[in-house]
């Protein structure tokens, strides 16, 4: 039986801003551009989030709901160091650590550096390391596999713990609502909620040959879920063959500029991680899907490489507008947008070489 940790900080940017400048603590803080301009919100403290304030809406649809807050720009480098902090706690007690973003990780502690018995024990020790180096909470979630575990981390955020105990697994999923589900989008709670299910232990009655009928193959991801079930290994390191980001809406979206934004904001995060990674590529891909869940993707291919920020954000934005064109007929609303680069090239990235967006 495994013993798996998820870790996922606390509203990593906002926090972060809040840490390093006290006028900002026990406030409101969205971390993005300003109020009043095109940029897209990166991250909202817990303050800012009561007012319905998320990631990815428009800085001044953020304004809108909360104009009291605080608007800072991103510091991407700052929040690097300080992951890179963080990560060297995992490492002290195993060395199987697969990060998902800067803010978040599985750790597999079956057998750890320590020899701890116990996979609580090394949540609760590093929760309270990462406080005291950083002066950052963070959430963790304990089970015998990464969906148990990351649902798990969810349950008492902020600064929080829960573990689920081997024979538990159905029972802690019982009563969580499908929408809650790691892996279920609004609208496929939507289609599970018309056919009966709402929360976990309704969803366990379904057959798996009726959610594959319904769902395709996500059928029996769904069927597995609700049973807590997940073989999934913790790997610490990929080469990848691509690297990208998306984001998932909170609402389908019609609105042409709003998208754009989104690129913007995606093109900036494609860059920090492909630095971070050191990689370049000459192909980009544009991947959208919409509110009838079809995707739809589009991709270009250059002699040069794509990973700055200006480039990646310009080249996406047209092939944007090309699926803008053939959206017709009907006319369908997008839910997921998301960017990324393939076909990396061996030499390193020139880091001198400037970017529009700093």
């Amino acid at each position: 039986m495994k013993k798996i940790i998820h870790i996922d900080m606390d509203a990593f940017y906002a926090s972060v801003e809040q840490r390093d400048f006290p006028e900002m603590r026990g406030k409101p803080v969205v971390v993005g551009g300003s109020p009043h301009s095109r940029g897209v919100v990166c991250a909202a403290s817990y303050e800012a989030r009561k007012f319905g304030v998320r990631s990815a809406i428009s800085c001044y649809q953020a304004y809108k709901l909360c104009p009291e807050a605080i608007f800072t720009p991103p510091r991407f480098e700052v929040y690097k160091l300080v992951s890179k902090e963080i990560r060297s706690i995992f490492l002290e007690y195993t060395d199987l650590v697969e990060p998902l973003s800067l803010d978040e990780a599985y750790l597999d502690v079956t057998v750890n550096k320590l020899n701890i018995p116990h996979a609580s024990t090394i949540a609760k020790e590093i929760r309270k390391k990462i406080f005291e180096r950083t002066g950052l909470t963070c959430s963790a979630g304990v089970a015998q596999n990464k969906f148990l575990a990351k649902m798990a981390s969810e349950k008492n955020k902020p600064n929080g713990l829960y573990v689920v105990l081997p024979g538990e697994e159905e029972k802690f999923l019982d009563e969580i609502p499908l929408y809650s589900f790691f892996g279920i989008g609004k609208k496929t709670y939507e289609r599970l909620s018309q056919l009966g299910y709402t929360k976990g232990s309704e969803l366990r009655k379904a057959e798996e040959s009726f959610l594959i009928g319904e769902f395709g193959k996500m059928g029996a991801v769904f069927y597995r879920m609700a049973r807590g079930l997940d073989d999934r290994d913790v790997i610490p390191f990929r080469d990848p063959k691509s690297i990208g980001v998306e984001t998932t809406f909170s609402h389908d979206s019609g609105d042409f500029s709003f998208l754009i934004l989104t690129l913007e904001t995606l093109s900036k995060e494609l860059e920090e991680r492909m630095g971070r990674k050191n990689k370049q590529g000459k192909t980009l891909t544009l991947k959208t899907k919409f509110e009838d869940f079809t995707v739809k993707q589009k991709s270009i291919s250059s002699d040069s490489v794509f990973y700055l920020a200006d480039n990646l954000f310009q080249q996406s934005s047209n092939l944007l507008a090309n699926v803008w064109k053939e959206n017709t007929d009907p006319f369908k609303k997008i839910r997921l947008l998301g960017i990324s680069v393939t076909n990396f090239v061996s030499e390193t990235i020139d880091q001198d070489q400037p970017s529009l967006f700093g």
